[in-house]
């Protein structure tokens, strides 16, 4: 209920309720608006002007409409939006200061903020402090939104809370969107995934490296959208979430049949209703339809990526064709590693010289229900192909190839099939990379490797999955250049946290070379780029305390570095913002999920894939 002082002091201007103060939950609660992303969070716009002896209105926030809306409503100004927004958030000597109060549930206290692009100043804030210290019920702090707000607050002694501080606390992130029905499954230790199936809803004690489709991920500790299994989740089409505690909160519901269901701000797991379980059923017995990925293996040529365009991928996958396509735009600021691909050609007649025809016959025969036949067989076949011989004359012109192209450096040995970023099968992180491979015996075992991957176990339950003829997917491989990392990772030109943040670009990045980006075990730095504020949000910093490198006898190796310090500079979160969006205009305009390295200054493009929203 309002307190008597409340009900004097609430005004009305036309449709437009504020107020001076707000002196109690109540009243906090009777002007506030309610968002769902990143979690549910109540909210109060607030507007401080200056030129009435710094007055402030907490403004009725139950709508969408904005400060200046407002303004013009009670003839405080007659700009229009775009004049009115540049003179109060981007000049020092502003009539309106523009926020807003909510309460951060996951670190229980109430903050104020504003827009990221905010060119706030210590004396606008020390001022805003003040004012609704003493004019709000309860102890605030300021919550920067971007880099450059968090260091004007460095030095001004003002209570804050950092993001990364309510992403550590938070206890519910999804991580895909979606719906499932299955059996709640807790998995404690990370090889009985292995045992899960396409009816389960799977708990997570750990994050494992890889896992057979399910109905269902919840994470108990936290993970990114990245790791491998955010983005087989998103591959699948199944609700995915970190929820802390989950091991505890579910123990109930262990073995029943429950309803799973993922959304912006919340999640909502229960046991499931006869009619939903009515449905569930008649979705296992519907039986799927088989797709067929395009291929030509009339294509014999090993083709450099400067030779290659997006159309290209019926013969060497879309991953090697379209690195040639972002070749051939020529884009300044980044580079292209130089390499040549062997065409699906080739995997077909390595496949015939050493009669695997009839040994993919019987593990596709037997690699069904029983799991532990399954992978047993897919194994074996992964090693006759890697047992296997490369036809003399395709094997000489590899060689000679990687010699003249590469001399004795390293090379990254990349798959790059028919059965990826398909309209309805992204297929990411299913097939085999071999970093920093040197020598000629070293490079043929690497191709062997990398043709056998078609059958690791993730990529063939996937695939069934969607629905995908294993019978017409093959493996073009890509032999690249390697990049000696000093950071690497992944952009999305897009906000996996908020599918409405329009103009964002995701960053997840670590120190040296990528391979750890998308294995979940550790947290990496995560940071969102707002295009029209030209503002840096940091999410998480590592938390690694070491990377991988290039070991000079081939391969990687493991060395120490500082955890928690800034992978990369607010410089070069622009730079890759930049960038990660050219390439989104070669490939249509169509968001895009990037995989990128770093050495000194120098950005370097190693795959541009579509970006598969939830």
């Amino acid at each position: 209920m309002l307190t008597p002082i409340a009900l004097v002091l609430l005004s009305q201007a036309g449709s437009w309720t504020w107020s001076p103060k707000i002196a109690s939950k109540g009243e906090f609660d009777k002007l506030a608006g309610v968002t769902d992303v990143p979690y549910r969070m109540a909210h109060v716009r607030f507007m401080i002007d200056r030129r009435q002896g710094n007055r402030i209105y907490y403004i009725d926030s139950r709508n969408d409409r904005h400060h200046r809306e407002f303004a013009n409503h009670l003839y405080l100004s007659l700009e229009s939006e775009q004049t009115f927004f540049a003179n109060n958030t981007l000049k020092e000597n502003r009539r309106f200061v523009l926020g807003w109060l909510a309460y951060q549930s996951p670190v229980k206290q109430w903050t104020y903020e504003f827009w990221d692009g905010d060119q706030i100043t210590p004396d606008l804030l020390r001022l805003t402090h003040r004012i609704v210290k003493d004019t709000f019920f309860a102890s605030v702090s300021f919550k920067p939104n971007s880099v450059r707000q968090e260091e004007v607050s460095n030095s001004l002694g003002i209570p804050r809370v950092l993001v990364r501080e309510i992403m550590r606390s938070q206890k519910y992130q999804p991580l895909n969107l979606g719906f499932g029905i299955g059996r709640l499954r807790i998995v404690n230790k990370s090889e009985e995934v292995a045992d899960a199936g396409p009816e389960d809803i799977v708990v997570l004690a750990d994050t494992p490296a890889g896992a057979p489709p399910v109905a269902g991920l919840i994470f108990a500790q936290p993970t990114t959208p990245l790791s491998h299994l955010g983005l087989l989740a998103r591959g699948w089409k199944i609700p995915s979430a970190t929820i802390v505690g989950a091991l505890d909160l579910f123990k109930h519901l262990e073995g029943k049949l429950v309803a799973y269901r993922t959304e912006p701000g919340e999640f909502h797991l229960h046991l499931a209703e006869p009619e939903q379980i009515s449905v569930w059923e008649a979705a296992k017995a519907k039986q799927r339809r088989l797709s067929s990925p395009k291929l030509d293996i009339s294509v014999t040529k090993l083709a450099s990526l400067s030779q290659q365009t997006a159309a290209d991928s019926v013969a060497y996958g879309a991953k090697s064709a379209n690195l040639g396509e972002v070749m051939h735009a020529g884009l300044a600021g980044v580079t292209v590693p130089n390499g040549f691909t062997l065409p699906f050609s080739a995997y077909e007649r390595f496949v015939h010289a050493n009669h695997l025809d009839e040994k993919i016959r019987e593990a596709m025969n037997d690699a069904t229900e029983n799991g532990t036949l399954r992978r047993a067989r897919l194994k074996a076949l992964r090693e006759s192909f890697c047992a296997g011989s490369i036809p003399g004359d395709l094997a000489r012109e590899i060689l000679a190839r990687a010699k003249s192209e590469f001399g004795d450096k390293g090379v990254f040995v990349r798959s790059s099939t028919n059965s990826e970023d398909l309209p309805n099968f992204s297929g990411a992180g299913l097939y085999s990379t071999v970093p920093n491979v040197k020598g000629p015996d070293a490079l043929l075992a690497a191709v062997r490797t990398v043709w056998s991957s078609v059958w690791n176990d993730d990529a063939y339950l996937a695939r069934e999955r969607a629905g995908i003829d294993h019978r017409r997917v093959a493996m073009a491989v890509l032999i690249q250049e390697g990049v000696p990392s000093e950071s690497s990772g992944v952009t999305i030109t897009a906000n996996p946290f908020d599918a409405g943040d329009e103009g964002a670009v995701y960053i997840s990045a670590k120190r040296g070379l990528g391979i750890r980006v998308v294995d979940g075990k550790k947290v990496p730095e995560q940071i969102v780029f707002h295009v029209g504020s030209n503002a840096v949000l940091v999410l998480t910093r590592s938390d690694e305390d070491s990377l991988l490198a290039f070991d000079p006898k081939g391969g990687v190796m493991e060395v120490p570095t500082a955890p928690q310090r800034a992978v990369l500079s607010d410089s070069l979160v622009r730079r890759l913002a930049t960038a990660s969006l050219a390439l989104q205009r070669i490939f249509g305009n169509k968001p895009q999920d990037i995989e990128w390295a770093v050495v000194g200054e120098k950005i370097f493009i190693l795959q541009s894939r579509p970006y598969a929203r939830s």
